[in-house]
């Protein structure tokens, strides 16, 4: 079966350390695939914010989310807090893509690598919107 293969960027414009919650946990003790989206979610917002951004605010119109991938490289277990480097890259008329890089921030072990694509949407409308030139100049590495 073929696996998600992501290319990460070699620089990250952004970094944060997040402490892994006890409610991030499943059942084997480590950290969820549905946890690992969640902290990829606050990495998204945290990033945004960095540049003057939100989702909902992103230089005059939104962000809806598109896709998703991720590879899980490794566990993480509470106690430890993950460094989430973030960047955004291959821009389009109406969207990009953010990558992320997981590292657990005690031992810089690989957690996993994300990308997730972004694209403008009106929510007024209901429509695809172009990226705002304003927003393009932020976050253009």
């Amino acid at each position: 079966m073929a696996r998600i293969r992501i290319s990460i960027p070699e620089s990250f414009s952004f970094s944060t350390i997040i402490p892994i919650r006890i409610t991030d946990l499943n059942y084997g003790g480590h950290v969820g695939n549905d946890s690992i989206l969640s902290l990829l979610h606050e990495a998204r917002v945290q990033f945004l914010k960095h540049y003057g951004l939100t989702e909902l605010d992103f230089a005059g119109t939104s962000l809806i989310m598109s896709d998703v991938g991720i590879e899980f490289k490794s566990e993480v277990f509470y106690g430890s807090s993950i460094k989430v480097m973030v960047t955004a890259g291959e821009f389009t008329r109406a969207g990009f893509d953010i990558f992320y890089q997981m590292m657990n921030a005690e031992n810089n072990k690989l957690v996993a690598v994300a990308k997730t694509g972004m694209v403008c949407f009106d929510y007024t409308t209901r429509k695809v919107t172009a990226v705002p030139s304003q927003a393009l100049a932020k976050l253009r590495p």
